[in-house]
């Protein structure tokens, strides 16, 4: 997927219904798949079994490399015009745009890529209407991490904040300017945060 000519890898699985996505340099083979075996480990790690890959025909030229990886398995590659998922995580990105008060302002990449994961994370969240669960979530089955309304919930996507950093015994500012991004999700809570200064990801515990 391809947002302002930035390219995403983005996966998402049938009846499960969990979604992922991550941002690509290239679009190279060992890049394609590195990701794919790393998805693939995710779900392993919680006693799923993939047996099926469904890709469009940018993907056809790893097709070998995937029978490759699998021939020993009943796993089948399959191709596939653009996936419904593609289209849900765009929708989203534009919603979170169009929320913004700056809309007539381009965002820099860094910032697209962070909406984009914003938006697979609340996906994954909650259970999918046509999931295999009526009352787990995505997450919790592929990740087995659940989220607590009280510690994930308390900053919105963009919202400016003043998030800590170490400093020396001088009188120097301990804290910058930064914008809320999205939830880590681990049971202890904590956000992550685009510092303005630098323009690098923070972790931070929202208070």
């Amino acid at each position: 997927m391809a947002i302002n000519k930035i390219p995403f890898m983005i996966t998402t699985s049938r009846n499960i219904h969990f979604g992922t996505a991550e941002l690509i340099c290239d679009k190279a083979k060992k890049t394609l798949m590195s990701y794919i075996q790393q998805v693939v480990r995710a779900y392993h790690a919680r006693g799923f079994r993939v047996c099926k890959i469904l890709v469009d025909g940018g993907f056809e030229c790893i097709r070998n490399n995937l029978v490759d990886l699998w021939h020993n398995t009943k796993c089948r590659i399959q191709e596939q015009t653009c996936p419904r998922s593609r289209e849900i995580y765009k929708d989203h990105h534009r919603k979170c745009q169009g929320h913004s008060k700056c809309t007539t302002i381009q965002n820099p990449p860094r910032l697209i890529a962070e909406m984009v994961y914003n938006a697979v994370i609340w996906l994954n969240i909650f259970p999918h209407k046509y999931g295999i669960h009526t009352t787990i979530s995505p997450r919790t089955l592929i990740m087995g991490l659940a989220i607590d309304y009280h510690k994930h919930c308390k900053l919105a996507f963009r919202t400016y904040v003043q998030v800590h950093e170490e400093g020396d015994s001088t009188l120097k500012p301990r804290t910058s300017g930064s914008i809320a991004l999205q939830p880590m999700g681990y049971e202890q809570g904590g956000h992550y945060f685009l510092s303005l200064h630098s323009g690098k990801r923070l972790k931070a515990i929202a208070r």
